[in-house]
C-alpha cells in the first residue's frame, strides 16, 4: 500500500459527494488548504502517506489536516462522502491524519450536510456538531508506520508485496543486504515497534479489509499467514477490540 504515494498535487476544493470509487481504483497523492473528513458509506478507504497507513472500512470517518500529503484506495465498491474542514475550525481534531468509530449521531449529522452548503447557518451548525462529537469519539488505533530509510524500507516493501510470508527478519535481511541487528534495531528506533509487531499490524490491516469484503474468517487468517485461526483471533481481539467474526458480522450488516 506504500505505492499510493506519488508527486503530491495541490487541489483546491473537492466535491462533498464522490462517484463510487471501484475496487483497486486509486486517489493520487494531493494535499489541501483546509482539512477533510472523508466517510466511507459502503466499501473500504485506505489512506496512505509517507509516514503510515490508516484503512478505514465502512462505519468510520478518517480525518486528514490541512496541507498533509495523501493519496487513497478502494476495496470493494466504495462509496465516499466528503467535507472540507475550514482551517480555523480543523485544531480541533488531531495533527495527523486519524480514523474515528462513527456513532449513530455523527454518521447522521454527517450525512445530513451533504449538499447542505458549508457556509449556510445549518451548514455551521451540523459541522460543529460533527467535529465537537468526533473529538471525543474513538479512534481506532491502527495506523501502520512507514520508514524513511532505505535499508528498512526494502524489507517493508517486501512484506507489503506478501504480507502472509513466514520468512524471519534475517531471512529478509539476507534478501535485501542487511544484518538482522541492524534491520531490527531500526525497527525499534524509526517505527517504536519490533519486525513481529509491524508485521502482525500490517497483517491485521490486511484482514480488516478482507473480512469487510465477505471473506470468512478461516479463510483470512490462512491467506494472511497465521498457524491457526485461533492465534489469529486472539491478535485480531487485541489490537481491534472484537472478534473479526463480530467485526466481520458488523461491518456486513453496514453494507447491507
Amino acid at each position: 500500500m506504500t505505492e499510493l504515494i506519488r508527486e503530491p498535487v495541490f487541489w483546491t476544493d473537492d466535491s462533498p459527494v464522490c462517484e463510487p470509487l471501484a475496487h483497486g481504483e486509486d486517489i493520487a497523492a494531493h494535499f489541501h488548504d483546509f482539512g477533510q473528513l472523508r466517510y466511507a458509506a459502503s466499501g473500504a478507504l485506505v489512506t496512505a502517506t509517507r509516514v503510515g497507513t490508516w484503512v478505514a472500512p465502512a462505519n468510520r470517518i478518517t480525518w486528514v489536516p490541512p496541507f498533509y500529503v495523501h493519496s487513497s484506495r478502494a476495496y470493494g465498491e466504495t462509496d465516499v462522502r466528503v467535507l472540507g474542514v475550514p482551517a480555523e475550525l480543523a485544531g480541533q481534531l488531531p495533527t495527523e491524519p486519524s480514523v474515528f468509530v462513527a456513532s449513530a449521531l455523527i454518521r447522521e449529522a454527517y450525512l445530513a450536510m451533504i449538499g447542505e452548503p458549508a457556509e449556510s447557518p445549518r451548514g455551521r451548525l451540523l459541522l460543529e456538531v460533527v467535529i465537537a462529537e468526533l473529538a471525543r469519539a474513538p479512534q481506532e488505533s491502527l495506523r501502520l508506520p512507514e520508514p524513511g530509510d532505505t535499508r528498512l524500507k526494502a524489507v517493508t516493501d517486501l512484506l507489503h508485496a506478501d504480507p502472509a510470508t513466514p520468512a524471519t527478519l534475517a531471512e529478509l535481511g539476507r534478501r535485501t543486504g542487511s544484518s538482522e541487528r541492524t534491520l531490527s534495531r531500526l525497527f525499534s528506533s524509526e517505527l517504536s515497534m519490533s519486525f513481529h509487531q509491524w508485521r502482525t499490524l500490517l497483517r491485521i490491516q490486511r484482514a480488516l479489509l478482507e473480512l469487510c469484503e465477505g471473506a470468512s474468517v478461516t479463510d483470512t487468517a490462512v491467506r494472511l499467514g497465521w498457524a491457526n485461526p485461533s492465534s489469529f483471533i486472539e491478535a485480531f481481539t487485541e489490537l481491534v477490540g472484537q472478534t473479526p467474526g463480530r467485526y466481520r458480522a458488523t461491518t456486513r450488516a453496514t453494507h447491507d
